[in-house]
Parts: structure tokens; sequence; C-alpha cells
């Protein structure tokens, strides 16, 4: 297992994350996973003699039930892992109960750090963007959280370019705790985090954690082309996250993987997760699974080295067309673009 820092900061944490989406099966949740406490300490186990040191998980998830499945399963060894969860989803009825204020983030931390049994949290992430709560309001929070030794690290996740840049900004002037990482969607199905996302981590040394890196599982190899779906699946079906805008590309980019994927005597998802921790800026994949049999699938994707051939097939398969200003910069500013320009642009100069 390769370690990378997290940003710019200090903390190196495993390529491969340990996600819990699936622990507990509560609520809407029961459509990605219902894996109980027993399944989730074979699945941590297998995570942490692979390697991994970092475990992710949310409040949200299973209405706390994951968080609670998580911090039972790290007794007695929490200090050889690094926990990283999320708040600011809607949790309650109250009107208080969602968004990134002052009260809900205090509030959330406080019962994340009973549900996982522990005193401290190593990377607090804002789980989504709170357009009505004010930055300084949110950072100082934060902030707080840190000085006082209830969480060690921050992060944003599911931002666009503007609002991460925005809470950087913010916080350097304010002289608050920075955020250290990112958690975005990024796949070779979905490509967008390119644009913005992953040239504001190269210039801003950002760490980026990808969720959902298989798309759901659409990149495993299991969805082909005029063929069923997998019994049980919930893509292509009424589950729409992440959304697929052209299915058609789709099993263009599964033919590509699934050819590879044989080449190397492996799955077509350990070539998509390899493509991924070859990307400019990624940190860390956060993998989670249903069954033994895909979380040890997954992990194995650490130690899969592509030729270059072969990371040019990929690229090539799913690219998209560049969208203004990109377009406009490749044929006009060529002549001076910084590295975090070029992870965008370089193909298509």
């Amino acid at each position: 297992m390769e370690y990378r820092r997290l940003g710019r900061s200090g903390l190196r944490v495993s390529t491969i994350t340990m996600g819990t989406m699936t622990f507990g099966g509560k609520g809407g949740f029961a459509a990605v996973g219902n894996t109980d406490v027993q399944s989730a300490r074979r699945q941590i186990d297998l995570a942490l003699d692979a390697g991994v040191n970092l475990i992710d998980t949310a409040d949200v998830y299973s209405d706390g039930l994951s968080e609670e499945i998580t911090g039972e399963v790290l007794a007695g060894r929490r200090d050889d892992v690094l926990l990283a969860t999320k708040a600011r989803m809607v949790v309650g009825p109250g009107p208080n109960d969602g968004g990134a204020s002052r009260h809900h983030l205090i509030r959330s931390a406080e019962r994340s750090l009973k549900r996982l049994r522990t005193d401290h949290i190593d990377l607090y992430q804002i789980h989504e963007w709170d357009g009505q709560t004010p930055l300084e309001e949110t950072l100082e929070a934060l902030d707080s959280l840190v000085r006082t030794g209830k969480v060690r690290y921050v992060g944003a996740s599911n931002h666009s370019g503007w609002q991460l840049m925005k809470a950087l900004a913010t916080a350097d002037a304010r002289g608050y705790q920075r955020y250290v990482s990112q958690q975005i969607h990024y796949t070779l199905q979905a490509r967008e985090a390119e644009d913005e996302l992953v040239p504001l981590t190269l210039d801003q040394e950002l760490g980026v954690l990808v969720w959902s890196p298989l798309a759901g599982g659409l990149l495993s190899g299991k969805y082909r082309r005029d063929a069923a779906a997998p019994e049980g699946s919930r893509h292509l079906t009424d589950w729409n996250e992440p959304p697929v805008h052209d299915e058609a590309r789709l099993y263009d980019i599964v033919d590509v993987l699934v050819e590879i994927g044989e080449a190397h005597r492996v799955s077509a998802a350990q070539v998509a997760l390899a493509w991924l921790l070859g990307r400019p800026g990624v940190t860390s994949l956060v993998i989670g699974a249903r069954t033994e049999e895909q979380l040890t699938d997954n992990l194995a994707a650490a130690g899969l080295v592509l030729t270059d051939d072969e990371r040019s097939r990929l690229d090539a398969v799913s690219l998209t067309p560049l969208r203004y200003p990109h377009w406009h910069q490749a044929a006009t500013a060529s002549d001076r673009l910084s590295p975090a320009d070029l992870s965008l642009l370089a193909p298509h100069l």
C-alpha cells in the first residue's frame, strides 16, 4: 500500500480509504448496502491487513448507524487508524438539523464523537455547500473544533470551484484552519472535476479523496452493452447517483476496461481504480463494498500498474470536449499555462 500526503498537511493516508456508506442499511441507505457489525468487522480487518489507514463515514449514513458500527468495530484499536466523518446534511426534523451553522456543526461533531467512541475526529468534512450560512461562521466553528482538540484536520466535499476557493480565501484572511482536502466524485464516466476542482487542488495544494470511484459499480465490468443489468442492481433504473448522461459512451469505456483487465488478468474495476490513482491530484479512493469479495478485489487495485498506452486508451475513450473558457485558453493562452492549467489542457494542445 502506498501512502500519500494529504494536501499540504503532514498527514499521510493510504491510497485506498475504507468507505462505510454500506454499513447499517437503514432508511434510504438500504439501497446501497446493509452491512451488519459482524460483516463490517471482517471488512475492516481486510482493509487494515491490506495497509489501509483511513476510514471514512458520515453522520447521515443510515441515520448515524454507520458511525455506530464503525465505532464498535474499532473499539480497542482506534489508535491504529485515521477516522474521517462528515456533517452538513439534514439529520432530523428540526429547522437546525442541517446546514453548516456553528450550532449544527458543533452539535454534530459531539454526536459523531459519541457514536464513534472516540475523543477526536482526524478529518472532519463539510459534506455539502451551504449557501445561506456565512462562511465565516462555518470556518470559525471548524477552527474552534480543531483548537479544542475534537478535530485534527478539516476538509470539504461536493463544492464547486468558486465555492471552495472562496472558503480557502476566507480561512486565509481570517486565520482559520484551512481545508486540507476535498472529497469529490471523479471517475472515467464522470470527469467534470477536471474542469475546476482538480486544477484548484494542484494550485492550492489540497488532497483529493474520491467517493464512488467505480461510479456506484457502473465501471465494475458487470454492466455491459446489450445485456441485462446484474440482479439486484440499482443503476440505470430509478437510482441516478451518479447520473449517466451518455449510456453509449459508458459502455465504450467499460469495453476498454474489460479488455485491459483481461490483459492483466484482473477485473475491470481494478483497472478503473488504477487509472484514477494515476491522475493528477488524487490522493486516495474511498472504497465501499457490499461483499468481502468486492472489497478484496478493489483493495488489489493499489498494486496495479497500467502502461502508458493503456492509460492513453482510457483517456481517449473517456475524454470530454473542453468547455468555455478552457477551449479558448487552449487556443490562445498556451504560452503561459501553469501545471494546474495543464492538468486539464495538456491533452488538447
